[in-house]
């Protein structure tokens, strides 16, 4: 049962001084606590628990942990025939990790169905710094030798949050998740967190699943709490992720 109040946090105090992600408020579904930073210590903990930051420009640093939470598992995919016959005739390739800052900055461009965007100045340097050191991750769409589409998220261990995803041209997001599911299909990642539960995501083949169950598969995929360093350093044609 929620607690039905909200913790806040200082910005001195210890990175791990959440409260149990049980305790979130079921309306909004998922607010746990409020203010903290955006120190790589307080980041990589939150992430490893469960929790993720998610805050308009103006607003006080939230911090979240829904219920249920949206995943990907491997073999979840799904790719109706005619994406399947798009991304079979694409000339487009998968990079990663060559344009982090390009990427961050066009997920935090307008969106004609939003207002603003929740990827502030404050966000993208927080997730810059987690990129030099490793821990935060590009999963990028070119073509013709031009940024086309994306994603971006953390890596923790074998489990990977996505945070946000952006297409310039039809689908080209969609090429960087089913990427991403290359890499759970392989083992190489253990689980793909989307975060909050959308129709769209739900289509592609994400599950929702009871908090508890995510945190339970955390405990496994995350040990080691160590990050990702072995990406492919040559792009891959998008025409062979089918085969993948």
């Amino acid at each position: 049962m929620s607690n039905n109040r909200v913790v806040w946090l200082g910005q001195d105090d210890p990175p791990d001084l959440f409260p149990p992600v049980s305790t979130a408020l079921r309306e909004p579904d998922g607010l746990l606590a409020a203010g903290g930073d955006l120190t790589a210590k307080r980041l990589l903990y939150a992430y490893r628990h469960g929790i993720f930051p998610w805050y308009d420009e103006g607003q006080p640093l939230l911090w979240w942990s829904p219920d249920p939470r949206c995943v990907f598992k491997p073999g979840d995919f799904h790719t109706s025939r005619r994406m399947q016959r798009e991304i079979r005739q694409s000339t487009a390739e998968i990079r990663v990790n060559t344009a982090f800052s390009e990427v961050i900055q066009a997920c935090a461009g307008p969106r004609k169905s939003e207002q603003g965007t929740w990827i502030t100045p404050a966000m993208i340097a927080a997730y810059e710094e987690l990129h030099e050191n490793a821990w935060a991750h590009s999963i990028e769409v070119w073509q013709s030798n031009e940024l086309v589409g994306g994603l971006y998220g953390l890596c923790i261990g074998k489990a990977f949050f996505g945070e946000s995803m952006f297409s310039a041209t039809p689908n080209a997001s969609k090429m960087a998740l089913l990427y991403l599911t290359t890499q759970l299909v392989s083992g190489e990642i253990g689980l793909l967190d989307c975060q909050v539960v959308s129709r769209h995501l739900l289509s592609l083949g994400a599950q929702a699943i009871p908090r508890s169950k995510f945190i339970e598969i955390l405990d496994s995929v995350c040990d080691p709490a160590k990050p990702k360093e072995n990406w492919p350093n040559t792009a891959i044609a998008c025409s062979q992720l089918l085969q993948e």
